[in-house]
């Protein structure tokens, strides 16, 4: 299978795996359980170690399972090419440290300010893609990622359009300074998500196999991981355990997770982040809608309506390319 096909199918499949795993991992969090719910912060952990554990197979399957050449590529590409391999832990160490400023700007800000900057990830993506890659974005496609930026946001806002209004009012016209540290953590985020991933492109779009890189990703991933434990959750787990609140639901979250992984690697390496971007976006619509239809706990609005159309427009006006008359075509007439 060609890259032009891999690109087009891994966005499609991402997709339709986002959109799942949101669906799942809502229900993961509202279903009545009995003692205390599963913890995230593990779970995350024990996805990226299957991901680790699912590299291994995979590349001893390359090696046709003998041992010896198996062992020589894990030695060669993790320890003589050390250097090529700590390129991983700058992804997985960026993951952390977003993810910490995230849990800060979610208790520092409204649901509806904290939804609608940190959209401006999609726009960071781009600046990254053109500072780090060379890629070219004309006119055309810097208003189509703008108008992805508004009609993303648009889409997430609450659906009560007067408690939007009030929270956002208040949140900008506070002087609080929790506000003022709220967005500028929200906004640091958006700066890391965007090199992070733009980063991890260019790595994984090396000679190394994918198969490495995800394996050398979920290695550092996992030492994140345990720490976001640590530092969140140490009391908890010491209370009831690590795989407090575990069930069969939770387990297929962790799988999803870990699986998705894979398909974001899949394309970011065919495709790109920006397409990325856009393929997370149509997920957010359809899982809303998905949730409205199966869980019945989404209302849809005009606002979401607005929001899912312009982001329906900014996907075609990204891709649509006129057809100009060639000028020796022109001169010959």
């Amino acid at each position: 299978m060609d890259g032009k096909n891999l690109k087009w199918i891994s966005l499609i499949v991402l997709i339709f795996q986002t959109t799942f795993l949101v669906l799942i991992l809502h229900y993961s969090r509202v279903q009545k359980i009995d003692g205390p719910r599963y913890l995230s912060s593990t779970a995350v952990v024990i996805a990226e170690i299957i991901k680790l554990l699912t590299c291994i197979v995979f590349i001893a399957y390359q090696h046709s399972w003998e041992y010896v050449e198996f062992m020589n590529e894990l030695y060669t590409e993790c320890y003589i090419k050390s250097k090529d391999t700590l390129k991983m832990a700058v992804p997985a160490f960026l993951y952390v440290v977003q993810n910490n400023l995230l849990f800060i700007a979610l208790s520092k800000l409204d649901a509806a300010t904290y939804q609608v900057t940190y959209q401006f990830k999609i726009l960071t993506t781009a600046i990254f893609s053109v500072t780090l890659l060379g890629r070219k974005l004309n006119s055309q496609k810097w208003i189509s990622l703008l108008l992805l930026t508004v009609g993303v946001a648009l889409v997430q806002l609450p659906t009560d359009l007067n408690k939007v209004t009030s929270s956002t009012a208040k949140s900008f016209l506070s002087t609080d300074a929790d506000k003022m540290v709220g967005l500028f953590t929200v906004i640091a985020a958006c700066f890391l998500s965007g090199f992070a991933g733009v980063y991890l492109e260019k790595v994984l779009k090396s000679s190394t196999s994918l198969w490495m890189r995800n394996l050398q990703l979920a290695f550092f991933s996992i030492i994140g991981g345990f720490f976001m434990v640590w530092f969140y959750d140490s009391e908890q787990v010491n209370e009831y355990g690590f795989f407090q609140g575990y069930n069969s639901i939770i387990w297929i979250v962790v799988l999803l997770q870990a699986y998705g992984g894979f398909i974001v690697a899949l394309v970011v390496k065919y495709a790109d982040n920006i397409l990325k971007g856009f393929a997370a976006s149509f997920s957010i619509i359809l899982s809303s809608l998905m949730s409205y239809w199966l869980l019945d706990d989404f209302q849809p609005s005009l606002i979401f309506a607005f929001g899912a159309a312009v982001v329906i427009l900014a996907s075609f006006f990204y891709g649509y390319e006129s057809k100009q008359i060639p000028k020796l075509v022109q001169s010959e007439n």
